[in-house]
């Protein structure tokens, strides 16, 4: 699924096309996806313009004239593409559609959002802007991590006295939104903690460091264009190219690659999601 790098990446490659521009047509080819579309979606956004793409931990949230706002997830092997960009962003122009193009907009500038989903895990929802952070999806979120509401202070007042594992204790979207798996094993990489460690038995002072690590994995994933295992492309259709820097996600049973490591790679499996670390010197 993607997580934070990748979600962002697509909101940035869609923001030349989608900001500021009206939805000349939408139009919505099947009757749900994770679950059903809002009642006569098509009809609604149909003439609104985006007034702001914005991203809430995995979720793209378009903000729109008429009061509502389109929010976007891209489930297991959701994408969105643009074509026939007038900006000169793209330089294909509109393809025919395929079977798995549930929804299309077509821009007043001439461009064309297309969201591709073969196994239908993504979803939208139109929801009031003003009480948008009360949606079901979006209230019981932490902090994005690279805003400023976190910071090395709330970190270790979240972790206190917490016993799960600090894997688990940073995949919690309660305590920073947007981090998924990928990221995660490579923070721990990066801070020499293994994921098995409980969070209540690491140290304030190292957990301080773990901020400026995760806001320095997250930038170095967006820069790279996201991190592409599967499905997930940039909205001009190009891979993510992160997972070619990969530490240890992925990484089973090769060599460490921290200077004077002679460990491997492991993988274990917890709460049904592999970890990976160097057990020599994650501790």
């Amino acid at each position: 699924m993607p997580e934070l790098p990748e979600v962002e990446t697509v909101r940035r490659g869609l923001e030349p096309s989608m900001s500021g521009a009206a939805i000349a047509k939408a139009q919505v080819n099947r009757p749900d996806l994770r679950w059903p579309f809002p009642d006569n979606m098509a009809q609604r956004l149909t003439g609104a313009k985006v007034l702001q793409l914005r991203r809430r931990s995995k979720y793209i949230l378009a903000d729109l004239d008429s009061g509502e706002t389109l929010l976007i997830h891209l489930g297991m092997s959701g994408r969105m593409t643009v074509s026939g960009d007038p900006l000169g962003q793209f330089v294909h122009e509109h393809p025919a559609i395929e079977k798995h193009d549930h929804v299309i907009f077509d821009m007043d500038n001439g461009a064309r959002i297309t969201f591709n989903d073969p196994r239908r895990f993504g979803a939208m929802d139109l929801l009031s802007t003003e009480d948008a952070q009360n949606h079901p999806l979006l209230s019981k979120l932490g902090p994005e991590p690279l805003g400023n509401a976190f910071d090395e202070a709330y970190l270790v007042d979240r972790l206190k006295g917490r016993k799960t594992p600090i894997k688990s204790a940073l995949l919690d979207q309660q305590i920073v939104a947007g981090l998924g798996n990928i990221y995660v094993c490579e923070t721990l990489y990066r801070a020499g903690v293994s994921p098995r460690r409980k969070a209540d038995n690491i140290s304030a002072a190292r957990i301080r460091t773990f901020v400026p690590i995760i806001r320095q994995v997250l930038s170095d994933a967006i820069a790279a264009g996201g991190s592409s295992l599967k499905n997930f492309r940039q909205a001009d259709g190009e891979l993510g190219y992160f997972q070619h820097s990969f530490d240890v996600y992925g990484r089973e049973g090769d060599p460490c690659h921290t200077p004077d490591c002679d460990g491997t790679i492991a993988r274990i499996t917890q709460s049904g999601r592999s970890s990976f670390y160097c057990p020599q010197c994650q501790r």
